[in-house]
């Protein structure tokens, strides 16, 4: 998943992004609302990580734009999605600050100094209802994925997997059904400034269906990959 750090604190940008990382993430980081809006119009993310006063202007001015943001339709990407949740996370702690944020449009609030755990907690939530799931496990067939505690089990058992097949398999999941292309998948799970193998994609993809069987990840030819919906009985 693919968040976006709004923040113009080197410092608690700096620990925001190691510690999202460290948890399985993609960070981007703006210390601008300008930036953060050039970035919303070129690139998708899961969600965005907002603090309020940056240096040229608030943060709420960016969740108003976003929400009234029509989107766009056709080619990938299509952003800036007016849909993205956001959690602002600020130093105003005032009640009718908070009031004020949630009626802009954001979708959680959290006060600094926060725990990174409920951060974190908080974060799937959202991401969760952006899914349009109820359950904080993923089920898919014989299948079970825990986002929390990054852990998939199969038939009951615990299957082994690298940090970038996790991340790679939660995404197909979420998109069950949607052809999803190599590059929506990248976008996916790399941020500006990692360094991507040309066939990592295909590298997960094909560690995955040696470990999970290779009927789970469908291929598209000259599209991309998808885990198709299971069939209701």
């Amino acid at each position: 998943m693919r968040i976006l750090v709004v923040e113009d604190d080197p410092g608690i940008a700096i620990g925001l992004r190691a510690n999202l990382q460290q948890r399985g993430y993609a960070v981007d980081v703006s210390d601008r609302v300008a930036q953060a809006w050039s970035a919303l119009r070129v690139e998708r993310f899961d969600a965005v990580l907002l603090d309020l006063g940056l240096v040229d202007g608030d943060g709420t001015e960016l969740v108003r734009r976003l929400r009234l943001s029509p989107g766009q339709s056709g080619a990938y990407p299509a952003l800036p999605d007016p849909a993205t949740p956001v959690l602002i996370v600020t130093a105003r702690d005032q009640v009718h600050e908070r009031i004020a944020g949630l009626d802009q449009g954001a979708d959680d609030y959290l006060s600094k100094p926060f725990d990174m755990d409920e951060l974190d907690a908080r974060l799937r939530a959202l991401l969760r209802r952006a899914a349009g799931r109820s359950s904080p496990v993923i089920r898919h067939g014989d299948i079970e994925l825990d986002p929390a505690l990054r852990a998939v089990r199969q038939d009951g058992q615990p299957v082994d997997l690298s940090p970038r097949e996790f991340s790679v398999l939660l995404v197909l999941l979420e998109a069950r059904g949607r052809v999803m292309s190599r590059h929506q998948i990248k976008a996916c799970l790399y941020s500006w400034d990692a360094a991507i193998e040309s066939n990592a994609i295909e590298v997960h993809i094909h560690h995955l269906r040696r470990k999970l069987g290779s009927g789970l990840i469908q291929t598209m030819r000259g599209v991309g990959y998808f885990i198709p919906q299971e069939e209701r009985r």
